[in-house]
Order: C-alpha cells, then structure tokens, then sequence
C-alpha cells in the first residue's frame, strides 16, 4: 500500500497508509483539521547490488577491448582462396 502525504490547515503535514482505490481524506484523523494530499516526489529508484557491467548489455556490434583485432585483410583474402583449392586437392588424393 503506498504511503500518501496531506498538509492540514495549520500548515502541518502527516503521512498515512491508504489503499490506492481509497478515496483522499478530507479531514485529518487526529485533529479533525481540513486536509489537501500533497503530490509528492514519490519513493524514487532504489538501487542494489554491485551495479551494472558494460558486458551486462548487447553492445551494439562494437567489439570489446579483450577480444584481439582481425587479421588484416591483405594476409586473408589471397591465402585463403588460394588454399580452398589444394585443402580439396589434398583431401581427394589422400581417398
């Protein structure tokens, strides 16, 4: 149940317990006073734990400073198709 504030006509305020589907009060309950709720900031956000991680979160396709670059592509492109063929070659003679 959340907790509400309202200010008497004297200028004091109080908080009480109601139910949300509760009416507001019109009189104080212990001096008989009018009252007006108080709209109040609210409990705010509460926080726990040892915080959030930049790993906790779908980094955006950025690369992470741990993982190691790529090769660069001059050393790949040219090995790689040119050792596709003979990868096959060697598999069909070793059969």
């Amino acid at each position: 149940m959340p907790t509400y504030e309202y200010k008497r006509e004297d200028g004091t305020t109080f908080e009480i317990t109601q139910k949300m589907s509760e009416s507001a009060l019109e009189t104080c309950p212990t001096t008989g006073q009018k009252v007006k709720r108080i709209i109040s900031g609210g409990g705010g956000v509460v926080y726990k734990g040892d915080g959030w991680y930049v790993t906790d979160y779908k980094n955006g396709g950025k690369k992470s400073a741990s993982t190691p670059p790529p090769e660069s592509s001059s050393n790949n492109t040219p090995e790689t198709k040119a050792d596709a063929p003979k990868a096959k070659a060697d598999k069909e003679t070793k059969s």
